[in-house]
């Protein structure tokens, strides 16, 4: 009877043996359980691959040993195409899962988009040709053609403060009816002449444009003889009034934030202190963004500072940076292109080696020299490269704009240095988040016609652009 039994068991076991091998054949694509594949390659090659359990959860892969490859990064890489997930070496042998980002190459393959770009120009004529086949492609993908009607309404302008050498004013600009754009306006204390613009998008960053940071550098800006403004990311700081934080990852935030710094450069442009030879735009990580774009699509825009941003692999994360479909333009760009529409305008690139940037020294640089070339003008564009340090707009990164748009612009920088002849930004006052609020500590003096809500904005969108 046990005989019996045990002849029993091992016919069962064969079975279900047999039968899972016929399971995994071509009739039903070789499919196997995600979290299986990942376990059977991180066995065979001895790597780590960490991953939730929501990501791997009723989650097959088709085909999936028919996918292996002499490596695991090129295993997990075809492996997991399929179900539009991908995985990050964080280091030697230890791997993220992640899901597709459609905004990300790996630095080959960001190596060959350029070398692939670089093909459809070879000098000044066959380049205008490309950049006047990408501006108005990256306008009608941003929505903004034709531009939506401009509101009549004038800039709410409070709480002007003087401090050492400069002074702050709090402004919202209605860019569409009943959406503002909030910021902080710094100038000179004094000025005989006309002075220089400078625009400061924001990135993403906590605190935002009250961080101490940014202040640092409007203020510097501006006791050097320059205004500088900074304004707000859509759906964040004053934003958040009106829409809610999660907006921010929607595709129209792209569409928002050009329209703003679009419409804060109209209005700039308008006082008659503002000197338009004169303007700049510089920002870092998401305000980077914002830099190469608004630069490529506006000539007023005479020079640029784009920090900790450019790379020919990584064209931002976030919607706001991508939600839109700019970068299929011409039959795919990347933001090198956008940057190199800048030429031959002076363009500082700022570049770290704790991101994405770490390759510009290497990769985009070259590139861009060459697009500055065919003006006869490689000298034009430049790049400070910082390899120990990360992702932010950080001290030896402000000093580095500071020289460059002194340079350009003709700023007195001397101004601003201390007797050892350095650079001081200790005289500049930090202020907290209140006395920077343009609509009061709880949003009291929000406009009566401010719109609330992503569906909201929508129709008001659409009905500026006459829809």
């Amino acid at each position: 009877m046990r005989i019996h039994k045990k002849i029993r068991l091992f016919i069962l076991l064969l079975l279900g043996a047999c039968n899972a091998f016929a399971q995994n054949t071509s009739d039903n694509e070789y499919k196997k359980p995600l979290k299986q594949v990942l376990s059977e390659i991180e066995a065979k090659f001895k790597v780590s691959v960490k991953y939730s359990e929501d990501m791997v959860k009723d989650r097959w892969v088709p085909y999936a040993d028919w996918r292996y490859k002499p490596t695991a990064a090129k295993t997990l890489a075809a492996v997991l195409a399929p179900l539009d997930m991908k995985v990050n070496e964080e280091k030697p042998g230890n791997f993220k899962l992640k899901y597709y980002e459609y905004s990300r190459l790996t630095p080959e393959e960001g190596k060959e988009k350029l070398a692939y770009l670089e093909s459809f120009y070879t000098d000044k004529a066959s380049w205008e040709r490309r950049k006047a086949d990408l501006r108005p492609c990256m306008f009608e993908a941003l929505q903004l053609s034709p531009m939506p009607a401009k509101p009549k309404s004038k800039p709410i302008i409070t709480n002007k403060r003087v401090m050492d050498g400069y002074t702050i004013e709090n402004i919202a600009i209605e860019t569409l009816p009943g959406v503002y754009v909030c910021g902080s306006l710094y100038k000179p204390l004094k000025f005989k002449r006309k002075i220089p613009v400078v625009l400061c998008p924001d990135g993403h960053f906590g605190d935002g444009r009250y961080r101490a940071d940014g202040q640092y550098r409007y203020a510097m800006l501006a006791k050097m003889g320059a205004m500088a403004i900074s304004y707000d990311l859509f759906a964040w700081g004053e934003s958040l009034l009106q829409f809610d934080g999660k907006d921010h990852r929607r595709s129209l935030a792209m569409t928002i934030q050009a329209l703003n710094s679009l419409r804060i450069l109209d209005y700039l442009l308008s006082l008659k202190e503002a000197d338009p030879t004169r303007v700049a735009i510089t920002g870092a990580s998401g305000g980077g963004s914002q830099t190469m774009l608004i630069t490529a699509l506006d000539d007023r825009i005479k020079l640029s500072v784009p920090v900790v941003m450019l790379s020919s692999y990584f064209s931002g994360g976030c919607p706001c940076e991508s939600g839109m479909p700019v970068h299929l333009c011409g039959g795919g760009t990347n933001n090198d292109e956008f940057a190199a529409m800048a030429a031959p305008r002076p363009q500082l690139v700022i570049s770290d080696g704790g991101d994405w940037s770490a390759n510009v020294p290497d990769t985009d640089l070259p590139y861009l020299q060459k697009i500055y070339g065919y003006y006869g003008k490689p000298e034009m564009v430049a790049n400070v490269h910082f390899p120990k340090e990360g992702h932010d707009y950080g001290k030896s990164k402000r000093l580095a704009m500071y020289d460059f748009v002194a340079k350009h612009f003709g700023l007195n920088i001397a101004a601003v240095k201390g007797a050892d002849g350095k650079v001081d930004e200790s005289k500049v006052t930090i202020e907290k988040y209140p006395a920077m609020y343009v609509f009061g500590d709880k949003g009291e003096k929000l406009p009566a016609n401010a719109v609330h809500g992503l569906a909201e904005l929508e129709k008001a969108f659409a009905a500026a652009k006459g829809k």
